[in-house]
């Protein structure tokens, strides 16, 4: 008896008419033998779990460089935020939970070391422009497993490569994805702002309070709830008008009050420096990258693959690559 067979029979009863199911899926790049056990959305989330990159991100910033404490977020921890608050609103839409979370746990692979900072300075040293969704469709495609990548199905992929806002996901999974990011990241970078004392809550703008409530717990369950009522029954993942706006607009206090605040940014000259000279090193020496991002160059070209490297360094690693390459050993403590 094949148990992904009775998943895929019980996807046809359950779900939603607007769900997207296993058994539909576009496939794979490559043909793949079927797991009798799990539907293929399980197994791309399982892929994705068992990757290198997925470990990795619990070493790359978020938004603060180098907090001084332990309960920041990282990009693992913002990765599983959004996955829980996705997974939360696919079911109760009744959509396919497993590709919402394959898809949410897969949308943050590509990004650099040290947050923002280090995906704007790779998108001014690369001549072919750096974005860290079209990296992390590029680490499932190609990076990972050696070269090999992952092999995971189109819907997934779709879903990755669309998170931010050049384009729509094409499926409603991949678009609980979308806004559910946001939701996690705003709500998550408040608290670290708070904890830092960057930010006190009565700081944030009354006209979107007054709306979401006054604690992270509150705007969470209130746009959560939005969400679901508003998409319930359709053909389309929606809010409210007036909590849409009000979520963007705290996004845009974020950006003028936090992202961009000196204290929040005090290191970010550093870590571009940092990744800059990376860069040079290594685009002056390819024979020096490792050996699996050597089979890359000669297929994609020096800078792709350098691209590549720095890419997936975590923070620390970076760090650590640069002291080797440019500090004399006995400044290294």
């Amino acid at each position: 008896m094949e148990i992904r067979k009775m998943q895929e029979e019980w996807e046809q009863q359950y779900l939603s008419p607007f769900a997207s199911l296993s058994l539909n899926s576009r496939g794979r790049q490559k043909e793949d033998d079927e797991c009798d056990v799990r539907t293929c959305y399980q197994r791309d989330r399982d892929r994705i779990i068992h990757s290198k990159a997925f470990r990795r991100m619990k070493d790359k910033t978020q938004v603060f460089l180098s907090p001084e404490g332990d309960h920041y977020r990282t990009r693992l921890t913002h990765t599983l935020e959004v996955a829980q608050i996705a997974r939360t609103c696919a079911n109760a839409l009744r959509l396919n939970e497993q590709l919402t979370e394959a898809i949410a746990l897969g949308h943050d692979l590509g990004h650099t070391p040290f947050g923002h900072a280090g995906e704007a300075e790779l998108n001014e040293l690369s001549s072919k422009g750096f974005e860290h969704s079209d990296q992390s469709l590029r680490v499932v495609d190609v990076v990972e497993k050696k070269g090999q990548g992952l092999n995971l199905t189109w819907e997934v992929r779709n879903g990755i490569v669309n998170h931010q806002t050049k384009a729509m996901p094409a499926t409603l999974e991949g678009k609980i994805v979308r806004i559910c990011d946001k939701v996690a990241y705003i709500n998550h970078d408040i608290d670290d702002a708070i904890r830092g004392q960057l930010l006190r809550e009565e700081d944030l703008p009354k006209e979107y309070t007054d709306l979401l409530g006054n604690s992270v717990r509150e705007r969470l369950n209130t746009m959560i709830h939005d969400l679901i009522i508003h998409s319930m029954g359709k053909n389309d993942i929606l809010m409210s008008d007036s909590v849409f706006q009000a979520l963007m607009g705290l996004r845009k206090f974020m950006f003028e009050n936090v992202y961009r605040n000196p204290a929040a940014i005090s290191e970010e000259k550093k870590a571009r420096s940092l990744l800059a000279a990376l860069f040079e090193y290594y685009i002056s020496n390819p024979d020096e990258l490792p050996e699996e991002y050597g089979l890359i160059a000669e297929k994609d070209g020096t800078e792709t693959a350098v691209c590549d490297y720095i890419a997936g360094m975590t923070d620390k690693f970076a760090v650590m690559k640069f002291q080797q390459l440019y500090q004399p050993r006995f400044w290294q403590g």
